[in-house]
């Protein structure tokens, strides 16, 4: 298959079992570059386990994915593909410092070396003004603080592709806007990104899609004034209601 001009992400009839459960039901999507993706959906609608998928860390049984053109088979992403993944759980290593954090993917993935690693990751934890605690410990930080560091070590191997799996849903509420206010920056400066989350207020400020998941099929997906304000379904008409 082809991927279209512009595609950065395609996915072709794309499912997935677990045992006997089926959690992806012949998803397919498009995702053009600068793009905003926002997944929304019940608990266990697949909406984490699609963008899984896309990132190469859960295999798929049939359909296919493709980032920048490039296969993504075997639940492993094509080395030309340049994808970040910030998950719900910030997954720092806790023995090393901030920026032992944010510089060593780039000398072990990316094979550069101490000093630039270095300069690229205070130059990202900068962005997310966490460039003051680049020799604290995690556990020395707040939830939201962790977060914030986890997008700047995504950052770190400037990708071309985000992806945020409920990247707020682990934390206490007064520490979620500044996770999203970083989210917010990247999307205004045309990072092309998918996000899994229940923030509302964001996706409708943000996306310039919103898709609305259920029991494993993309139901709907419209620009954020279609979504909202005239829902396609009634499965989403019931959705919104219970989370607006």
């Amino acid at each position: 298959m082809n991927t279209q001009a512009g595609d950065v992400v395609r996915l072709q009839n794309v499912s997935k079992w677990f045992g006997a459960s089926q959690v992806l039901n012949s998803i397919n999507l498009q995702i053009k570059s600068r793009e905003r993706l926002v997944i929304c959906g019940p608990s266990g609608s697949g909406k984490s386990t699609l963008v899984r998928c896309i990132s190469g860390l859960e295999p798929y049984q049939s359909g296919s994915v493709h980032i920048q053109g490039e296969p993504v088979s075997g639940g492993h992403l094509p080395p030309a593909a340049h994808v970040g993944m910030v998950f719900q759980q910030f997954n720092l290593f806790p023995h090393l410092t901030v920026l032992e954090n944010c510089t060593l993917a780039q000398r072990w993935v990316l094979k550069r070396g101490k000093a630039e690693s270095k300069k690229t990751a205070m130059e990202f934890l900068a962005r997310v003004r966490m460039d003051g605690k680049a020799a604290s410990y995690p556990a020395q930080l707040s939830g939201g603080q962790q977060q914030r560091v986890a997008i700047a070590r995504a950052l770190c191997l400037r990708p071309d592709l985000m992806l945020f799996d409920e990247a707020t849903s682990a934390l206490d509420p007064e520490m979620v806007k500044e996770v999203l206010d970083v989210m917010i920056q990247l999307a205004e400066e045309g990072m092309t990104m998918v996000c899994v989350t229940h923030e509302m207020g964001f996706a409708r400020q943000v996306a310039s899609q919103v898709a609305f998941m259920d029991c494993g099929k993309l139901v709907e997906m419209h620009p954020p004034g279609t979504f909202f304000d005239n829902p396609g379904s009634e499965r989403l008409r019931q959705f919104l209601g219970q989370v607006l």
